[in-house]
């Protein structure tokens, strides 16, 4: 599979920001492989016990992860494919029913519920939609906040602060074995994902949950600009949290002065955690994405 160089370039207002290449997988190799998994059944194979499936172009096609790395050499593990913009999804937490139909056909057997609650599905998310929708979003919510008819919105940016930190660090979704919902996972590692929004951070602090402080490995803040943009990531090692912020409550508030040298426009120390800095960059506010630009390892137009 050969490696090719894609532009990307970073708006604000009309005006070019960032322009850039950076080096992205054939894409359409992939889906030519997942084409030609899905034109046949496999019955025969032990495919149907995989774990992580990625879905084609085509969103009725898929193929197991372990067969495309038979069939791609250069895919040595799911980051490498994560960095070119693909994300988690996990089959229990959003139903896909054209996977289970895929999958009934493909291996002449039902769906094992069991088997079901361990699959994640890999998929490309179409950005440009995405990134347009979320504009649209920001204006709707400007009119309907000066209307006074919005007064408490907090849920889409929740969760849409939660995606980008599950597109940026590559994490997955597992059922939540210690409260209702779902976790997040890097690895075996759980992480504690908290979204912040607003434009300026509130004199108190981010407000934690101790009992899912110290239920969590890792603790991700990013911090969501009111027109939807990261405006900053905090990510921080849960033991450390507990350990320099504890108190007696059931509360712990981690307020900027405490943290802004663990923020990424100020330190390295987490750039390795990075899965996708192309997406990182394409959802951060102008201010953020020069800051990252020196840091994360994305090659500038003039060193391609």
């Amino acid at each position: 599979m050969s490696i090719s160089s894609s532009q990307l370039m970073l708006f604000y207002k009309g005006i070019t920001l960032i322009d850039f290449k950076v080096d992205t997988m054939d894409i359409e190799k992939l889906n030519e492989e997942i084409k030609i998994f899905s034109s046949e059944t496999h019955g025969s194979t032990d495919y149907d016990k995989e774990e992580n499936f990625v879905i084609g172009l085509d969103p009725k096609d898929f193929a197991p992860f372990k067969y495309l790395q038979k069939k791609i050499p250069e895919i040595k593990d799911i980051s490498f494919i994560l960095k070119s913009g693909y994300v988690f999804d996990s089959l229990e937490l959003s139903y896909n029913e054209n996977f289970v139909q895929w999958y009934e056909k493909q291996f002449l057997k039902k769906l094992p519920r069991a088997h079901a609650r361990k699959i994640s599905l890999i998929y490309l998310p179409n950005n440009k939609l995405i990134f347009d929708q979320i504009q649209i979003v920001h204006r709707a919510y400007e009119v309907l906040s000066h209307e006074q008819i919005l007064l408490n919105g907090k849920n889409l940016p929740t969760q849409l602060g939660e995606w980008y930190v599950k597109c940026i660090f590559g994490l997955k979704q597992v059922k939540s074995t210690s409260q209702r919902g779902f976790d997040f996972m890097i690895g075996d590692k759980n992480v504690e994902v908290k979204v912040e929004w607003s434009d300026v951070s509130s004199p108190k602090g981010v407000k934690l949950k101790k009992s899912l402080v110290d239920l969590s490995d890792y603790c991700i803040i990013i911090y969501i600009a009111k027109n939807f943009m990261i405006r900053e990531v905090c990510f921080l090692d849960s033991e450390y949290v507990s350990r320099k912020f504890s108190s007696k409550g059931h509360t712990i508030f981690l307020k900027d002065s405490d943290v802004s040298s663990y923020f990424f426009s100020k330190s390295n120390k987490h750039f390795d955690k990075v899965n996708n800095p192309v997406t990182f960059l394409k959802y951060a506010s102008p201010v953020l994405a020069m800051k990252l630009m020196e840091k994360l390892d994305v090659p500038s137009k003039d060193s391609v």
